[in-house]
Formats: structure tokens, C-alpha cells, sequence
């Protein structure tokens, strides 16, 4: 009968959760696997497989006190060392609390960048990470602020598969109207949050601005959860952002000066085809993000010229005429 070696090296999707435990434990807490479980989201099994690893391997000074049932440091100044991580791995999640500030507006940027701290501090001890705080740096953006309990109410219904119900306000629409939704998605988009699932009403897939809902609610009831949904049942295989689309185009679309160089740079669909023409480059593609293309157009002024497909040509012929009557008057 063979026995199971133990661990000598630890895989890299562990390493937050080893420094989260980490913390707990020199916080003077006395935590104990049970709740350090529930914390984490992980199984007892798993946690007591970190702290030996992290006794047996790591040497972390680790021991459990019976009276106040949890674990603690015999050494009291102890932190886990940085010196089993990659320098990658440090620079990852130094990198990482940058890139967090996008989700600045959500309830969980608190929890999530306490966390990041947690696992960082010890990091920064061993090996100097400060000059990445003002060197790497992802600018703030215009974004919407999401009332913790609708983010809260619609993450439960993603974990439970339950039916959520709410007043929703889309653009078009002169006052609220009850929604029920069987939710698949939270989606990030231009600093918005959007819910994407199957609108009851509609018996159709929709895209929801959380800032637009108001008297969320979760329901008992349970839906399933289709097998294949993916993204790119909402971006139809192309990349300008959250939008449902019904119907396929095939785009095309003249691209000069500093929207020539912005086009060709991106990829901006899965077929994408870019050919050079005088002056700056011809982009194809499959799309069913039509409103997004147009809008995307729009903002080019006279550097992006429609020229397939024909519905495309005219909304960009009419809006176009509509700001020249408006400059007019």
C-alpha cells in the first residue's frame, strides 16, 4: 500500500490563502480550522492541509492552544517569510492592488483590498516592492457607485441559482417596472455594473445597470443554470463592451489618422480583419454589437467612415445630420 508523500512545494492559486492565514494567526485571534474555513470559503480539510504545510515545510512556529481552541505563534513577532515565492509572484500581487481600485464603487473593494494588504505586508518586508505604488498605476475612471444591498441580494442569487425580483428603470422608460430574473452574470463594463440573465417577462436574455434597479429581492425559488452560457452569448464574438444583440452584421469600416492606429492595435472581434488602405486602414468584422460599433464610430468624428452594412451607413448618416441641426440653430 502505497502512503501519500507530503507536500513540498505549494501551487500558486494557495499562496493568498496561505498569507490570509498568515494574518489570522498573528493577529492574536486564536483561529481555529473551522473558522478559518468558513472565512476563507474553503473546506476544513483544505485549511488543515495549509497550516501543516505551512508547520512541516514552511517552519511557520505554529501550535494550537486547547483552552482557547485555535492556533497561534510561539513566537509572537512571527510573520510567514516571502522567501518561497517567485519574484513574479510578489510583483502579481503587488500589481494587483493597483488593478482593484476599478472596482473601487463595489462593497467588496474593502474586503478585497484588506486582504490584498494582508498578504502584501509580509511580502513587502522581505523584498522591496514600494517603488511599484507610483509607477504601476491604473487611472481612476468615471464610475457608478453599487448600493451594497443590491450587490449582496443579486451574488446571492448568482451562488444559489434563486430568482431575484426588482424595479428596474431602463433608459428609454418614463418610470419603474417589476423585473424577475434568473441571474447568470455580473458584468463590468465603463465603470458600470450590469446583471445579464433571463428576464421572466421577456422570456428573453437581458443586461441590467445595477444603478438603475431599486427594491432587489431574493426569491425561494430556483432556476437552472444553462449547461453552455458563455460571454460571448452578450458580446456576440466581438469586444466593444456589455451589449445583447439579436441580429449579426458584417462590419466595415475606414479608419484614418489616430483612429487608424488605434484600430489596428486592438483586436476587436474573433474574425477580425484589417487590410491597409491610403490614408489608414480598412477593420472587418462579425458583430451583433451594432449600437456599441455605431457609438464607437461616432466618437471617431470624420477618422471613421461606415461603409458596410448598409443599416450602419444610414444611422451614422442620421445621426450625423441630427448634430448638424442642433449646430444650426
Amino acid at each position: 500500500m502505497k502512503t501519500e508523500k507530503p507536500k513540498t512545494s505549494l501551487p500558486k492559486i494557495a499562496l493568498p490563502r496561505i498569507y490570509m492565514i498568515d494574518s489570522e494567526i498573528a493577529s492574536g485571534k486564536y483561529p481555529n480550522s473551522k473558522y478559518l474555513a468558513k472565512k476563507l470559503e474553503m473546506s476544513v480539510a483544505t485549511i488543515s492541509r495549509d497550516i501543516e504545510f505551512m508547520r512541516d515545510q514552511l517552519l511557520a512556529p505554529i501550535e494550537y492552544d486547547t483552552f482557547k481552541k485555535g492556533y497561534y505563534y510561539t513566537e509572537k513577532l512571527y510573520r510567514l517569510p516571502a522567501g518561497f515565492s517567485s519574484v513574479e509572484d510578489i510583483l502579481a500581487l503587488s500589481m494587483a492592488t493597483s488593478i482593484l481600485s476599478l472596482y473601487c464603487e463595489t462593497p467588496i473593494y474593502d474586503a478585497a483590498n484588506h486582504l490584498l494588504e494582508c498578504i502584501t505586508a509580509p511580502l513587502a518586508n522581505d523584498r522591496n516592492t514600494d517603488w511599484l505604488e507610483n509607477r504601476i498605476v491604473v487611472p481612476k475612471i468615471a464610475s457608478v457607485k453599487v448600493k451594497p444591498e443590491i450587490w449582496n441580494i443579486i451574488v446571492n442569487g448568482l451562488k444559489k441559482n434563486n430568482v431575484i425580483t426588482f424595479e428596474y428603470k431602463g433608459i428609454m422608460d418614463k418610470d419603474y417596472q417589476d423585473r424577475r430574473v434568473h441571474p447568470y452574470q455580473l458584468l463590468f463594463d465603463s465603470g458600470v455594473w450590469y446583471l445579464y440573465g433571463f428576464a421572466e417577462e421577456r422570456k428573453a436574455m437581458r443586461i441590467f445597470a445595477l444603478s438603475r434597479m431599486r427594491n432587489v429581492a431574493l426569491q425561494k425559488e430556483a432556476f437552472p443554470l444553462p449547461k453552455n452560457f458563455s460571454d460571448t452569448d452578450i458580446v456576440g464574438e466581438s469586444y466593444f463592451g456589455v451589449y445583447v444583440g439579436d441580429e449579426k452584421y458584417k462590419f466595415a469600416i475606414d479608419c484614418y489618422d489616430d483612429a487608424a492606429i488605434f484600430a489596428a492595435e486592438r483586436q476587436w472581434a474573433d474574425d477580425q480583419k484589417i487590410t491597409e488602405i491610403k490614408g489608414g486602414v480598412t477593420i472587418e468584422f462579425t458583430s451583433t454589437q451594432f449600437d456599441k460599433v455605431l457609438r464607437w464610430v461616432l466618437s471617431n468624428g470624420t477618422n471613421a467612415i461606415p461603409r458596410k452594412p448598409k443599416q450602419l451607413v444610414s444611422e451614422w448618416k442620421r445621426k450625423i445630420s441630427e448634430i448638424y441641426k442642433v449646430l444650426s440653430k
